[in-house]
Formats: structure tokens, sequence, C-alpha cells
């Protein structure tokens, strides 16, 4: 009985371990709209800065509407490339998807 209850526990552990690692850090909103973005605005992207991806500018829903976001630098991740945030149309909805950075 002893040598089971401890085998139990010696699977046990190492699944709870991995289901705390595997939880993510950081919870993203999900923004839901019927309402298409506005058209992509034309910006002049900066010369390039060392250490730093630029992320372009996007349309932000604001609860009423949309509101230009222009872009910004983002520090650079090592061995990764940073996928910018855009809008997805699933049939009636669209669906915001935040920039994150892709391994």
């Amino acid at each position: 009985m002893k040598v089971l209850t401890l085998l139990r526990y010696a699977l046990l552990a190492p699944l709870a371990f991995a289901a705390f690692v595997s939880t993510p850090a950081f919870a993203q909103t999900e923004i839901i709209i019927r309402q298409a973005p506005p058209p992509q605005r034309v910006e002049v992207v900066p010369v390039e800065r060392p250490g730093y991806a630029w992320d372009r500018g996007h349309w932000r829903w604001e609860g009423q509407g949309y509101a230009w976001v222009p872009g910004h630098w983002q520090p650079v991740m090592r061995n990764a490339r940073w996928e910018p945030g855009h809008w997805e149309a699933h049939g009636p909805n669209w669906y915001w998807r935040e920039g994150h950075w892709v391994r």
C-alpha cells in the first residue's frame, strides 16, 4: 500500500509541475467587434535602431470607434522575429491579434 502511494506521488508530481510551467504568465484580452477597421495608414519607418524592431502603427478599438496608435520600437528578443498585431475577419466579426515574438 505504501509503495503504491509513493508511486502515485512520483507520477503526479511531474504532471503538476508541468501544469504550472505551461501556464501563460499573462492573459490577453480578446477584442471582437463587427465594424471593420479603417484602411491601414501609410507610416514612414524610421532608420533602423540596433537592438530594436519596428512595431508598425495600427487601429485600436476604443469602445465607440477606432483610434490610430502610431508605430514604436520594440526591444529585440534574441532568436525571435516580431509578428505585428493585426485585425482578422471571421465572418461578420473582427478579431484583434496582439503583436508578439515568434521563435
